[in-house]
């Protein structure tokens, strides 16, 4: 053991949500007498929501530091050691180290620990192309990456943008770029945006970027990325057209950064994020524990691994790291993949399974679609809302739900999340008993609409 009179030493790789809160977890768990936590973080901040970016970009977010939770200097004090700009280099196991260089010096040296916590997050995903590294093409995953756009923003000559792909990140930076003057054109590669929602559900979402303004060009691959002679991005091409760009945004999701832990021989799954137990212990290791967007989860609805990159989850992995590494007990059950977003007034929702996961992992389902309304129709500003719910055939058991619709309409997914996580059946959930009032809901809420029609479904279909 690396203990120094007595104590042991936790060290935490990664700076943001998962990282900083298992170390303040641990840290509260175990005070410095019994604990030394020392944390390497890469870059210039820590604890910061990433999830804000796109509103800090389009100015619903006045300043960067807004979207700071906690700084440095105040980690500091809570008794973590914590080191910026140092970006560990090498885990070695067998020899229980890791080997760390200064960013701005590039001086190296080797820290022992006992207990070892791995939150190197994810890594936007840059296509392999040409012209994908010059100068007004972002990505969008740091606050170094969201300032760095928005001092490319103010430098661009003119005022026509390109976003490639329209995931959360690519619809929520459309709409950013729109907010702040800019003409915006996304190009998708799938049949409809936002492709954690099926289809039929994601036209409704082109319709309202396109109400926007936003110039949706669907079914279309990037193939390369036009420089001027100043090195500066100028278009986004595809196999039929190209699109002038002052302004390039890659919003084509992100991947596990798992780098370090592959060279250290550590056990990763099929999306390329590191397998742990419900402790969060990386399989195989009783003193290595990961979290946050470098690990695979278990999807509750479908049993099945998948990688979900979200601060909610890499928060509350942080905190059963913390517990556990800090000589507590908790775990991290999995999740039913549940998510929110928005583009100008229209709420999308999501969770559980969309049909093609139901198909892959095996399950026969009816799928629902109802048309509703957010509040009772007499009262004012109702809007409308569409509902779209999968359950089991023959069980009736909840798969999943996708909600769009305006104001009210995406945090009601949480009824279903809540439904999912209990393994409820549609039949079940329309005895719920739910608020009610007409400022607030029909009598029968969205959410219980649809498990009615689908709660018949599956008894007509079985």
């Amino acid at each position: 053991m690396n203990m120094s009179a007595g104590r042991e030493r936790l060290v935490v790789i990664g700076g943001d949500a998962a990282g900083m809160s298992a170390a303040s977890q641990a840290r509260r768990t175990k005070g410095p007498d019994e604990l030394e936590i020392v944390a390497f973080e890469r870059g210039h901040f820590t604890s910061y929501s990433a999830c804000g970016i796109p509103y800090w970009v389009g100015g619903d977010v006045g300043e960067r530091d807004e979207l700071i939770a906690r700084t440095p200097e105040e980690h500091r004090a809570r008794g973590i050691d914590l080191r910026m700009r140092t970006e560990v280099t090498r885990i070695d196991v067998a020899g229980g180290r890791v080997r760390a260089r200064d960013v701005d010096s590039g001086a190296e040296s080797w820290t022992s620990y006992d207990k070892l916590v791995i939150a190197t997050g994810a890594r936007p995903i840059r296509p392999d192309m040409p012209g994908a590294d010059a100068a007004g093409v972002h990505g969008v995953q740091t606050l170094d990456d969201g300032q760095a756009l928005i001092d490319s923003l103010t430098r661009a000559r003119g005022r026509r943008a390109v976003v490639v792909g329209a995931g959360y990140i690519g619809v929520e930076m459309a709409e950013a770029l729109i907010n702040r003057g800019y003409e915006v054109t996304v190009v998708n590669r799938g049949r409809e945006p936002m492709s954690t929602l099926d289809a039929d559900m994601g036209r409704l979402v082109r319709e309202a970027m396109e109400g926007m303004g936003i110039t949706m060009v669907n079914d279309a691959e990037v193939t390369k990325l036009l420089t001027g002679e100043d090195g500066r991005v100028r278009a986004v091409a595809t196999q039929d057209a190209e699109y002038p760009a002052d302004v390039v945004v890659l919003g084509i999701g992100v991947r596990p950064e798992t780098t370090l832990a592959r060279a250290a021989g550590l056990p990763l799954g099929a999306h390329g994020g590191l397998l742990t137990d419900l402790a969060m212990r990386v399989r195989g290791h009783e003193n290595i524990w990961a979290g946050g967007d470098c690990v695979e989860v278990l999807d509750l609805v479908s049993g099945q691994e998948r990688h979900i990159a979200l601060g909610t989850h890499a928060n509350k992995h942080g905190q059963v790291i913390g517990t556990n590494a800090g000589g507590g007990y908790a775990t991290f059950p999995g999740v039913v993949g549940t998510a929110v977003s928005k583009v100008c007034d229209l709420e999308i929702a999501r969770t559980g399974l969309r049909e093609k996961d139901a198909r892959r992992a095996g399950l026969q389902f009816e799928a629902v679609t109802i048309e509703s309304t957010s509040r009772a129709g007499y009262y004012p500003d109702s809007s409308p809302m569409t509902v779209k719910m999968l359950a089991e055939r023959r069980t009736g058991r909840l798969l999943g739900v996708q909600i769009v619709g305006r104001e009210g309409a995406g945090k009601r997914v949480d009824i279903a999340a809540v439904a999912l996580t209990a393994r409820m059946t549609v039949d079940q959930m329309t005895a719920l008993d739910l608020g009610y009032a007409p400022p607030f809901s029909p009598v029968w809420d969205p959410v219980l609409v649809a498990a009615r029609k689908a709660s018949r479904a599956v008894q007509h279909g079985s």
